[in-house]
């Protein structure tokens, strides 16, 4: 049984503080509490919740995860090649953009198993996404490689 769904965290309503919360805060959550609490970084518990997030977006074609994608302000998405089976996305302003580069980690599969969870909600076939770079690694944005079987 599903406890909330992602229409349900459009509906808070905080008349005083309203429904935003600092990026400061999530990093906090996200990076230190997940990622430094859990084992593996929080890998597993990050793809799960990642998944459900997207699979709960109404979306139907790989363009419209790409517009939620800015439009809830994870990041300015960019296809960069798309080929029949095989699409790579480079996501600028991400969530990690100004951290501390420390190379050799790649610290988004939350928001690449957001993408994941919401192409496989209508893609009939196996999807995979892959983070190719991300910006605590050094790189200048986060690119995801998303692959169709």
């Amino acid at each position: 049984m599903e406890l909330f769904t992602y229409d349900d965290m459009k509906k808070i309503n905080r008349k005083t503080l309203g429904n935003m919360i600092p990026l400061e805060l999530f990093r906090s959550v996200r990076l230190i509490g997940m990622y430094q609490g859990l084992p593996m970084n929080g890998k597993n518990t990050t793809i799960a919740v990642g998944r459900k997030i997207g699979q709960s977006l109404p979306v139907h074609k790989i363009e419209e995860v790409l517009a939620h994608f800015e439009e809830l302000k994870i990041g300015i998405p960019t296809v960069l090649e798309s080929q029949e089976n095989e699409v790579l996305v480079k996501i600028d302003d991400c969530f990690c953009k100004g951290l501390p580069q420390h190379p050799g980690n790649k610290v988004c599969d939350l928001e690449g198993a957001i993408l994941e969870g919401a192409i496989s909600s209508f893609y009939d076939g196996r999807v995979t996404v892959q983070e190719e770079k991300c910006n605590v690694n050094g790189d200048s944005c986060c690119e995801y490689r998303i692959k169709l079987y």
